[in-house]
């Protein structure tokens, strides 16, 4: 076996899907998914630091696109228009070529509640990290939170969305959908 063979991270992600999908989370050791990909234990660990990071690597980047977005907004925009510019920068990552992996993904993630337990607090934090950008805009506390928690909940549906075995829209579309249907929504409430 190469050392520092190239691919190495995509053909242990790929693995350790394969197994998880056939044995479930807690069934799958390093071990078996090392093996899987040809590789060893000591290169997932070069890669991971443990079985759970291969489905959830790379959260900071992920973050990192939706408070650029916030953080580069023109300043005075309204919070739901900087809120809606941080998902379409954070939706940019759901191309097309993700679609296979993240079904696949989702689909270990629904499986395990420990799994789904990470997932819904990647997805709380995300709403606490935009939530405090938009306050050091100056936006008002409560207001900064509402505004989060909601772009956080879009983004959570469109995903959903984008994922099911039926679905072939573009996850931007996805987005606008959901927003639309979220304004739809409230709006009864605000002219009511």
């Amino acid at each position: 076996m190469a050392r520092w063979q190239g691919g190495a991270r995509e053909r242990l992600q790929a693995a350790a899907l394969e197994r998880f999908a056939e044995q479930g989370f807690d069934g799958t050791t390093v071990a078996e998914i090392a093996a899987t990909a040809g590789l060893t234990e000591r290169t997932f660990f070069r890669y991971f630091t443990d079985k759970r990071e291969v489905l959830f690597q790379g959260q900071d980047d992920f973050e990192r696109r939706f408070i650029s977005a916030i953080d580069e907004a023109e300043d005075g925009a309204d919070p739901m228009s900087t809120v809606g510019a941080a998902l379409n920068r954070g939706g940019s990552f759901f191309q097309e070529e993700r679609r296979t992996w993240s079904r696949a993904r989702n689909a270990v993630i629904e499986a395990d509640p420990g799994l789904r337990e990470r997932e819904l607090l990647k997805l709380s934090l995300l709403a606490v990290a935009m939530a405090d950008a938009l306050r050091e805009r100056g936006v008002d506390g409560t207001v900064a939170t509402l505004a989060a928690e909601s772009g956080v909940t879009v983004f959570r549906v469109a995903f959903a969305k984008w994922v099911a075995e039926d679905e072939t829209r573009p996850f931007p579309d996805l987005l606008t959908a959901t927003v639309a249907e979220l304004r739809d929504l409230v709006s009864p409430v605000l002219t009511g």
